[in-house]
C-alpha cells in the first residue's frame, strides 16, 4: 500500500456503516460514561485535538488554552489535562510512524463515516508505542472511546484488534521507522534534503523526535541557579534542567529569578549586546522572553506586538520578573516612534525550527506559507530600518530552518539598502560550534547542535540570526 502521510492512513472502502447500527449516546450519557472510567475523558479529548490539528490546522497551544478548553476539555479533570496533552503531543511528533504502522494493520483502509475512529486509533497507538502507559489500559480506553460516538461505536472490535496487533508487532514498527521519511511531511523532507543534504536533513528530523529540554534564562549567576535547580549550564549560558516538575513549583519562579526560554531563543539578545540606558525596540515581542533579557540588561525597552492578548502574557511575565518595559500594541510594519539605538526583529515565521517543542508545526504549515511569511518579514525589516538611528544596531532572527526566512531574506535586504552593513557574528564567543556560522557572517542554528548521549539534554531550536548596522 502506498503511504500518504497527508491523508488518513487508509483509503475508505466501506460504503455503509457496519451491520447493527450502534445505539446513539446523548451528551449526558457520554459524559456519565467518561466519568465512570478514569482516564477515558483524557483519551477522548486527546483524539479530538489530534484531529483538530491535522485536519483543521489548529495549534496545540490554541486547543489547550484556557479560553478554548471548554470545547474539547470539558469533563476532563485538571489532573488529566496533562495526560491529554502528552498523548496529543507524542502522537503529532511521531504521526508518520503511527500512520504507517496503522496502514499495515488496517490494509483495506478506514471505513467511511466512522467518526473519530482514525484519531482514536492514533491516540491509542501513541500510548502503546511511545508512552509509559500499560498496554491493556491504552487498548481498553480506546475501545471505550470508540463506543462513545455513534459513528465509531460499531467499529470498537476493530479498534481492539488493531491495537492488540500493534502491541505484538511493536518492535517491528519501531525498528523500521525513519525520522525523515516517516515523521516529516514529504514537502518539508524534500526541502531539507535539497537545502542541507541527506545526512544533515536526517539529523534534523531525528532531533525533532526528541522530547524537548527545559531551558532557562536566569537574571543572576547561571552556575548558582543550575546547582539550586539540579541542572547544568550550557556553553551558550542557558541553564538546562532534566525535570518534569511543574514550572511554577521550581525554586526561583515565584521570586522572578528566571524565565523559560530555549537556548537558541536567548542568543539574539546576546548578539545585540545592549547597554544600560539604550533605547531599544523589540518588534513582535510577545510572549516576552527577549523583552525580559533586554530589560534585565538595563535597556529602556519598547515591546511591540500586534496581539493585545499576547501582550497581556508579556506584561504578566514582566511583572513576575520585576522588570519594566513600555508595551505597545501595533503593526511592526507601520509602527511610528523616535529612532532607537538598537532594534530586535524577531519576525513571524514558519517556525519549522521549533518542531521539537511544537510538533504540530510541520503538520499545519503548507509550502506556500514560507513565501507569504517572507514577504511580511521583508516589510517589517524595511520599516524597522526607518526606526533605527544612524550608527544603530539591528538583530534579525527567525525560528525557521528555511533560507527564504533567513539567509536569503538578509541578502535581499542588503541589496535594497546599501546603507546597511552585515556584522559578522562569532559563534565560538556564544558557546556554539564553528559550523553555526554562515558564509555571510550570520548564525544558522540547527536542532542537532549541542549533542549529548541523553536525549533530554541535547539539541536546541533551529534559528537564524543576523546582526546589522545602519551606516552614517
Amino acid at each position: 500500500m502506498t503511504k500518504d502521510k497527508g491523508r488518513s492512513f487508509g483509503r475508505p472502502v466501506h460504503k455503509t456503516g457496519p451491520a447493527g447500527k450502534a445505539r446513539p449516546h446523548t451528551a449526558e450519557q457520554a459524559a456519565a460514561e467518561a466519568l465512570a472510567h478514569p482516564g477515558l475523558a483524557a483519551r477522548v479529548a486527546a483524539a479530538a485535538i489530534i484531529g483538530d490539528v491535522v485536519q483543521g490546522g489548529h495549534t496545540l497551544d490554541e486547543k489547550f488554552a484556557a479560553e478554548t478548553a471548554p470545547s474539547r476539555l470539558s469533563g476532563v479533570a485538571e489532573r488529566d489535562r496533562g495526560l491529554a496533552r502528552s498523548i496529543a503531543t507524542v502522537a503529532l511528533r511521531r504521526l508518520g510512524t503511527i500512520r504507517l504502522a496503522l496502514s499495515q494493520l488496517v490494509e483495506k483502509g478506514l471505513p467511511r463515516n466512522c467518526g473519530a475512529l482514525e484519531w482514536i486509533l492514533v491516540a491509542g497507538a501513541a500510548q502503546i508505542l511511545f508512552l509509559d502507559i500499560p498496554d491493556h489500559a491504552a487498548v481498553d480506553l480506546a475501545v471505550r472511546a470508540a463506543r462513545l460516538d455513534s459513528k465509531s461505536a460499531g467499529f470498537a472490535n476493530l479498534v481492539n484488534g488493531v491495537l492488540r496487533n500493534l502491541i505484538r508487532r511493536r518492535d517491528e514498527f519501531l525498528e523500521q521507522s525513519d525520522p525523515l521519511e516517516d515523521d516529516t511531511p514529504h514537502w518539508l523532507a524534500a526541502r531539507w534534503r535539497r537545502i542541507y543534504g541527506e545526512e544533515r536533513a536526517l539529523a534534523i528530523a531525528a532531533a525533532h523526535r526528541d522530547e524537548p529540554t527545559l531551558d532557562l534564562t536566569v537574571k543572576s549567576d547561571p552556575e548558582v541557579w543550575a546547582e539550586k535547580l539540579g541542572g547544568r549550564v550550557l556553553p551558550t549560558g542557558s541553564v538546562r534542567l532534566d525535570t518534569h516538575a511543574p514550572i511554577p513549583e521550581l525554586p526561583g519562579y515565584a521570586e522572578g529569578e528566571w524565565w523559560v526560554q530555549d537556548a537558541s531563543a536567548a542568543l539574539p539578545v546576546r548578539v545585540l549586546a545592549v547597554l544600560p540606558g539604550e533605547r531599544v525596540l523589540d518588534l513582535c515581542a510577545a510572549p516576552g522572553g527577549k523583552t525580559a533579557q533586554l530589560a534585565s540588561a538595563g535597556a529602556k525597552v519598547t515591546a511591540l506586538d500586534r496581539s493585545a492578548e499576547r501582550l497581556k502574557v508579556l506584561a504578566a511575565n514582566l511583572a513576575r520578573l520585576k522588570l519594566e518595559a513600555t508595551i505597545a500594541v501595533g503593526d511592526a510594519a507601520q509602527f511610528k516612534a523616535e529612532p532607537f539605538d538598537a532594534i530586535l526583529v524577531d519576525a513571524p515565521c514558519s517556525a519549522t525550527g521549533t518542531a521539537r517543542r511544537c510538533p504540530d508545526v510541520p503538520w499545519i504549515k503548507k509550502p506556500g506559507d514560507i513565501a507569504a511569511l517572507a514577504a511580511i518579514q521583508a516589510r517589517i525589516l524595511d520599516h524597522a530600518l526607518t526606526l533605527l538611528k544612524p550608527g544603530g544596531r539591528m538583530v534579525y532572527c527567525t525560528c525557521s530552518l528555511e533560507p527564504e526566512e533567513g539567509e536569503a531574506q538578509i541578502a535581499a535586504l542588503l541589496r535594497r539598502n546599501p546603507d546597511v552593513s552585515h556584522q559578522r557574528i562569532d559563534p565560538l564567543a556564544l558557546g556554539l560550534p564553528e559550523q553555526a556560522a554562515t558564509a555571510e557572517g550570520g548564525l544558522r542554528l540547527l536542532p542537532d547542535f549541542l549533542p549529548d548521549p541523553d536525549p533530554r539534554q541535547r539539541g536546541l531550536d533551529g534559528f537564524y540570526v543576523a546582526s546589522l548596522k545602519k551606516l552614517g
